[in-house]
C-alpha cells in the first residue's frame, strides 16, 4: 500500500496579514517539495469540502454557526489578535476537515497505509467554543471522532510534537477516556498550556514539555520515557499525529533546535505504534511551521518516513 497526500488549491485563499507567519506561502512550500521525483509514488487526492457536521464533530453547533457568520465578503477581519479570516477562509476551514476525514477513510478501507494532510489553517489550538492561535475548526479532534463514529475506532491517540502545546485538542478531550492525547512543545510558551500536572479527568492527556535550546536529544527521550509507552498502553485503533514542524532550529516562534532527522525519527516510532496496535492507520495533519525552508524539510522527512510503510 501506499502514502496519501491529501492537499487542495483552495488552501491558499486563507489570507491573512502581511507579515502574518501563518501564510500561504507555507502550503506552496510543502506543495513545491512534495512535486519532486522522490514523491511520485504519493497517492494524491484533494480534499473534499467537509459538512457542517463534520466540523461539528470537534465544536458545538453555535460556535461553527459563528465562525461561518464571521466570514468577510471582502478583506480580512479579526477573530481574535493572532487569528485571521479572510473571504476564502471558511471553504479553507472546511476543506481542511473534509481531507483529515477523507484520510481517516482511506486508511480504514486499507486503500492506504498512511496519510498526511497538507492543510491549513492549522487546528490544534482552537478549543472546543474559542478560535485561537490561528486555527479554526480542530482538524485533529475531528478526525479522531469521525474514526470513532464512521468507523467504529474505540480508542485514538493523537500526537502533537508541534513547539506550542495544542491547548485545543486537550480542551476538547479533557474528560474523555477513549482519546489519548500526548504533546512535546516548549515550555514556557504560548499558549501557556502543557504542564505535567494537566493530565485530564481519565488521565489520557499526556504532556512532555522542553525547554527552550533543547534538542534532538531532550525530544527523543521525552519521547522514549513519556510518550511511546503511555500510547503503546492505550493500545488505539488510529494514531493522528498533529504535525507542526516549529520546532525546527530555524523557526522564528520556537527555541528548540530540532532537525529533519527528529522529526523522521519520532514518525518511525508512532509508525511503528500504528503497526503493532492499529492495524498501521495512522494520518498526520499539518500543524505548525513557519520558517519556509525548515517547514519544507521537515515535511520531506516526514512524508518520506511514512512512505516506507
Amino acid at each position: 500500500m501506499s502514502t496519501l497526500l491529501v492537499h487542495h488549491p483552495k488552501f491558499l485563499e486563507h489570507l491573512t496579514p502581511l507579515g502574518h507567519p501563518e501564510r500561504p506561502d507555507r502550503i506552496r512550500a510543502v506543495d513545491r517539495i512534495l512535486e519532486h521525483e522522490r514523491f511520485q509514488a504519493l497517492e494524491r487526492e484533494l480534499a473534499p469540502l467537509g459538512t457542517i457536521l463534520q466540523a461539528e464533530l470537534a465544536h458545538p453547533a453555535d460556535y461553527v454557526e459563528n465562525i461561518r457568520v464571521a466570514m468577510p465578503e471582502d478583506g480580512l477581519i479579526r477573530i481574535d489578535e493572532d487569528t485571521t479570516v479572510s473571504p476564502g477562509s471558511w471553504e479553507a476551514a472546511l476543506r481542511g476537515v473534509g481531507g483529515v476525514c477523507m484520510a481517516v477513510d482511506e486508511v480504514f478501507s486499507r486503500r492506504v497505509s498512511n496519510a498526511f494532510c497538507a492543510i491549513r489553517p492549522p487546528g490544534h489550538h482552537a478549543e472546543r467554543s474559542r478560535a485561537m492561535g490561528f486555527c479554526l475548526f480542530n482538524n485533529a479532534a475531528a478526525a479522531a471522532r469521525w474514526a470513532q463514529r464512521t468507523h467504529g475506532a474505540e480508542r485514538v491517540a493523537i500526537m502533537d510534537f508541534d513547539v506550542h502545546h495544542g491547548n485545543g485538542t486537550q480542551d476538547i478531550f479533557w474528560n474523555d477516556g477513549s482519546v489519548l492525547y500526548a504533546s512535546t512543545h516548549q515550555m514556557p510558551l504560548y499558549p501557556g498550556t502543557g504542564a505535567l500536572n494537566e493530565t485530564g479527568e481519565k488521565n489520557t492527556i499526556v504532556n512532555a514539555p522542553l525547554r527552550s535550546g533543547d534538542g534532538g536529544a531532550e525530544f527523543r527521550e521525552a519521547f522514549e520515557i513519556a510518550i511511546l509507552p503511555r500510547i503503546a498502553d492505550f493500545r488505539p485503533d488510529l494514531i493522528v499525529i498533529s504535525a507542526g514542524f516549529d520546532g525546527h532550529h530555524r523557526d522564528p516562534l520556537g527555541g528548540l533546535n530540532l532537525v529533519e532527522a527528529d522529526f523522521a525519527w519520532a514518525t518511525a516510532k508512532l509508525m511503528d505504534l500504528a503497526d503493532a496496535h492499529a492495524g498501521g492507520r495512522l494520518v498526520s495533519v499539518l500543524e505548525g511551521g513557519y520558517d519556509l525552508e525548515g517547514l519544507a524539510k521537515s515535511v520531506a522527512a516526514h512524508v518520506m518516513t511514512l512512505m516506507t510503510a
